[in-house]
């Protein structure tokens, strides 16, 4: 444990800074608990499904993450985490310098099939700000420490002209319709290891 206290202490201003800015208080969501073993696998389709709304198919996909609002609200500020228990802020910073991913935060599916015409659905059902950004290629995101524990330094371009509107705070959603057929990717700008690949017919 004292081994990881200067990795975690040097990470914590910046990410503070970073974070703190952006984030504005938010009802709390209702999402797996960390001690829910789906909640750390990060290829569970938790939550993933196709509904019927408004006379088209909506493509859900969630938008999960599990973090603990005590600890991460102390780092990053109040209402950074508007959710019940989780993961600690050092076990979250932790993880991600072993793995260079944080199993819980992801979006599930990470893998579908969909069809033009159809639209996604991205709900955050977690404590954090995400997004739901369509990227050329992945890479990494608007937050440079995480970047580097994610070990994606290059940013990717459109995560670098993201707009207000693409953020999505928790208890909302994101929408984006699918209009071309091929192979769509799409990646959190903040956590830039939550990634989905979609298959367009």
């Amino acid at each position: 444990m004292v081994l990881r206290r200067p990795v975690v202490v040097s990470i914590i201003l910046p990410l503070a800074i970073v974070v703190a800015c952006s984030k504005s208080p938010v009802e709390p969501a209702s999402v797996p608990s960390a001690s829910n073993p789906a909640a750390g696998v990060p290829n569970t389709p938790a939550g993933a499904q196709t509904a019927v709304a408004g006379g088209r198919q909506d493509v859900l996909v969630n938008m999960l993450d599990a973090c603990d609002p005590d600890s991460f609200n102390a780092v990053l500020g109040p209402g950074s985490c508007v959710r019940s228990g989780g993961v600690k802020f050092d076990q979250f910073i932790a993880q991600l310098t072993q793995l260079a991913f944080a199993a819980p935060w992801r979006f599930a599916p990470q893998n579908t099939n969909v069809r033009v015409g159809q639209t996604f659905v991205a709900e955050n059902k977690g404590g954090e700000e995400h997004t739901f950004t369509e990227v050329e290629e992945f890479g990494g995101g608007i937050v440079p420490i995480l970047n580097q524990l994610a070990r994606t330094p290059t940013i990717a371009p459109e995560c670098a002209a993201l707009e207000e509107e693409d953020r999505v705070a928790p208890g909302t959603t994101y929408r984006e319709e699918i209009d071309h057929a091929g192979s769509l990717k799409f990646q959190c700008c903040i956590h830039p290891w939550m990634r989905m690949e979609a298959t367009v017919r």
